[in-house]
């Protein structure tokens, strides 16, 4: 899963980190709470269907640029080979990961929309650096770093942009 957890971690902070903002910005034009949902969740799926493509792609030039330096003083094709059906199924579980992720963490900040009646944007904010909290600990231990310090960066990184999006007056 290390090899992976790169993709849970930069797609749970993108889905996370980018519908709270959504959410934020739509709260503010003080709209029902479907429409909240509805934007926040059409953000959460182009989120993640893009970081998935997007993985996909950018995983694809990089191996492949791999396997065709690894081909050259062998002088012969990799193509069919075991090695590349091998890289083939690494694009395809980061592309997975990381679009999942992305989805999964774009649900955090929408949570208290569907299941909650009254302040939702707090809780969603709450529970979104909460969630930062359990990043930024994986990090860490995935870093075999101070866990504290991935906190810290993680939570310091998710009041930024709640104070940025904000300070830019979408969120009021």
């Amino acid at each position: 899963m290390a090899d992976h957890g790169r993709y849970v971690i930069l797609g749970s902070i993108d889905g996370l980190l980018a519908v709270l903002g959504v959410v934020i910005g739509a709260s503010a034009a003080q709209v029902n709470n479907s429409f909240v949902i509805n934007a926040a969740m059409g953000g959460a799926v182009a989120l993640a269907l893009t970081n998935g493509v997007g993985s996909y792609l950018a995983e694809g030039a990089v191996e492949y640029h791999k396997l065709a330096m690894l081909s050259k003083p062998m002088l012969r094709s990799l193509e069919n080979t075991c090695l590349e059906r091998e890289i083939k199924r690494k694009i395809w579980i980061d592309s997975i990961v990381h679009g999942g992720s992305s989805f999964a963490g774009s649900l955090v900040p929408i949570a208290p929309f569907i299941i909650m009646e009254t302040h939702m944007l707090e809780a969603s904010i709450t529970l979104s650096i909460l969630t930062l909290v359990v990043l930024g600990t994986y990090s860490g231990r995935l870093a075999r770093q101070n866990i504290l310090t991935h906190i810290i960066r993680m939570v310091g990184l998710g009041i930024a942009i709640v104070v940025i999006v904000v300070a830019l007056g979408l969120g009021h």
